[in-house]
């Protein structure tokens, strides 16, 4: 991922459904050679081959990857600025260019794996530009700078691991073997773990190659959204009015529902008709219960498979409709709050966690987990429960929690 955005590093923990090893930790006082040479031990008994592990002997620390990935930005963007930074005129002409280009194949992998081509269109767009920004860091020497300390340790080891084996199957030379300096690789930005488990040979040349192949970047991205749970036919999610006196602790996106309850209860779509053959559905609001509330389908957290961050997947999701001839559409958001600092979001974090809730790392970011013990919070104050972390809400905290 090349983004620089807060949503994007709050993503990049966990992106594409990531499962963390159980590998051994490296204290400052151990040398990054032992750690090189611990490595080389664990892939040399999963079959990587001698040749192959010699790539890991000249490595060094990078010491950029190093500071992009302590990096704490000042603030975090509004849901507002982001969807601003992410659909943008240049981007949606960008889309609608590659979407006529590619036009046959992106049918072909619709029929294939049921994916429309605007959301693949859009998915390269915001990922990597539609090529133009890949990234040029080494991934093996990114993923040991990511693996030998920090708190990227366990997701750099279980990385190098998963990258030595791709450069063993032939599918990208060393030279070519770069990607960001989080070590996600390509048009489509797969991490290397993701690209064992999914990426697909599109063109029939015998390759996996999503770095000078856009079919198989797309292919493979298709293939994976396919796999997490694409439905066909199926929206991503639709905006929808939410009725009078409506009870606020049934949003989140853990609290998915029948289609057809969500009509029960008075929902009703702002632009088109929910259906209840779409299944079931979560309701989300992005900015809290004062901005715009969407449905979001099990399409919506199929792309959240491929980055956990639910601001990406409004963003494909939006970003999509409009490369696909769709018309820019005008949101009322509540522009007036302005974000919690990282220091203040620490705060809210570490009342939280005193109080008894569950809220992970208090690290400054407003994640699922502390979103859901906001959410838990306000419920059991009889405040309005939507889980948006605001400078009003802070203010809730300390009043009632101190």
């Amino acid at each position: 991922m090349t983004r620089s955005n807060r949503y994007t590093n709050m993503a990049m923990t966990t992106m594409l459904g990531l499962v963390l090893s159980f590998a051994p930790q490296y204290s400052r006082a151990d040398s990054f050679a032992a750690w090189i040479a611990s490595v080389k031990e664990e892939a040399r008994a999963d079959g990587i081959d001698t040749q192959y592990l010699s790539a890991l002997d000249t490595l060094k620390p990078n010491a950029r990857v190093k500071e992009l990935a302590s990096r704490q930005p000042e603030y975090i963007k509004p849901i507002w600025e982001y969807l601003d930074h992410m659909i943008t005129d240049n981007r949606v002409a960008s889309g609608q260019t590659q979407l006529h280009a590619y036009a046959d194949f992106l049918q072909k992998l619709q029929v294939k794996y049921g994916v429309p081509p605007g959301v693949l269109m859009a998915i390269w767009g915001m990922e990597t530009n539609f090529g133009l920004v890949k990234g040029s860091y080494p991934v093996l020497e990114a993923l040991a700078t990511l693996g030998y300390e920090g708190r990227r340790a366990a997701f750099g080891r279980q990385q190098i691991l998963a990258a030595l084996k791709i450069l063993q199957s032939g599918d990208v030379a060393l030279a070519d073997f770069k990607g960001s300096w989080a070590g996600a690789m390509g048009h489509t930005q797969f991490i290397p773990t993701t690209y064992l488990g999914y990426a697909v040979d599109a063109t029939g040349d015998g390759k996996r190659d999503i770095w000078t192949s856009p079919h198989d970047a797309l292919g493979s991205a298709a293939n994976y959204l396919n796999v997490s749970g694409w439905r066909a036919g199926v929206p991503w999610g639709v905006r929808v009015e939410l009725p009078a006196g409506f009870d606020y602790k049934l949003t989140g996106l853990k609290n998915r529902r029948q289609i057809a309850d969500w009509q029960k209860l008075g929902i009703t779509g702002a632009e088109e008709p929910m259906q209840s053959a779409w299944g079931e559905g979560a309701i989300y609001l992005p900015a809290g219960h004062r901005g715009p509330a969407y449905l979001a389908t099990q399409n919506f957290f199929a792309i959240l498979r491929y980055n956990t961050a639910p601001a990406y997947a409004l963003s494909v999701g939006l970003l999509s409709e409009r490369i696909e001839g769709g018309a820019p559409v005008v949101l009322n958001w509540p522009s007036e709050d302005r974000p919690l600092l990282p220091e203040e979001i620490k705060e809210l974090q570490g009342l939280l966690q005193q109080a008894g809730y569950k809220i992970g790392a208090v690290d400054g970011v407003p994640g699922p987990l502390t979103q859901a013990a906001i959410l838990d919070f306000q419920k059991q104050n009889n405040l309005v429960a939507d889980g948006y972390a605001t400078p009003g809400v802070l203010a809730q905290i300390r009043k009632i929690l101190r």
